[in-house]
């Protein structure tokens, strides 16, 4: 008789296998790679092939134009490939402004490689540090720990960390911690609460409506007040977050931590694992 532990282990083999075969028969549907993928001087000449060329309807930078959409960031695109680009490029987009470019192909898929580049996420932006010398900074020199969490360490007074290098662009971890916002986030506004019986909670405006609000203090303690029980609330103009990274870190400590928040993406590592499984 089989034994039912070594037949549970052949079917669960056989069901990774299978995802593994349609991860990569659904890369090989994407189309040619890009030969200028990753390439900084052939980005940086797409750059400005799509500045001569775009930006009489897309903005500049990718940026919305008069006449086009903005082409950077990393929401979800109907053309989203390299292929997809390459031909939209080449061919131009039937029925809307989009007229197709008399270019060398070469000069297509550095175009592609630039508009890629302005969509890529940390994760995918070489970054000139060492992990394991930026996690280091982060739960030491530069303190983020204390009010940021990755995989379930740290902080909850800041936004969780964990998916940083898969959600944002390397330039927003950069500019998150070297630009001062002009104002506080939703959700991470700083206040202090009076209450009608004369008590001050000062922390974090987590919600708030006309009935009721919610603060969470320094001590992670979440204080659920209707507007009945407040004598006052008084916002904070400055956020929390400091911006001062590039002074307070040497510029390697900085390039160290941007490396070791680029590698937090939870669900891109969940695939290189499953990916190493079927290997």
């Amino acid at each position: 008789m089989e034994d039912p532990m070594r037949r549970l282990l052949i079917v669960v083999l056989i069901a990774v296998s299978s995802v593994g075969a349609q991860r990569r028969g659904r890369t090989r549907d994407l189309g040619p790679v890009n030969p200028f993928a990753g390439n900084e001087k052939a980005i940086a000449e797409g750059r400005k092939l799509y500045n001569q060329m775009c930006t009489v309807c897309h903005g500049l930078e990718g940026t919305v134009g008069d006449r086009a959409p903005a082409l950077a960031g990393n929401r979800r695109y109907l053309r989203a490939t390299d292929q997809d680009l390459f031909d939209a490029i080449k061919d131009g987009i039937p029925g809307t402004l989009m007229p197709p470019l008399q270019l060398a192909e070469t000069n297509i898929w550095k175009i592609v490689a630039y508009v890629r580049s302005l969509r890529a996420t940390a994760w995918d932006a070489p970054v000139p540090g060492d992990t394991t010398r930026g996690e280091q900074v982060f739960w030491g020199k530069g303190a983020c720990g204390q009010c940021h969490m990755i995989q379930g360490r740290g902080g909850i007074s800041g936004p969780d960390l964990s998916n940083a290098g898969g959600q944002r662009t390397l330039k927003s971890l950069r500019e998150a911690l070297t630009v001062t916002r002009p104002r506080p986030s939703r959700g991470y506004q700083p206040a202090r609460v009076v209450t009608a019986s004369g008590e001050t909670v000062t922390g974090i405006l987590k919600n708030e409506d006309s009935f009721s609000l919610q603060v969470l203090d320094a001590e992670g303690r979440l204080h659920l007040l209707t507007r009945a029980e407040t004598r006052e609330v008084v916002y904070q103009e400055q956020p929390l977050m400091p911006s001062d990274y590039d002074k307070k870190l040497a510029p390697q400590e900085l390039n160290d931590l941007l490396a070791f928040l680029s590698r937090q993406a939870v669900e891109r590592v969940r695939q290189e694992r499953l990916g190493e499984l079927v290997q």
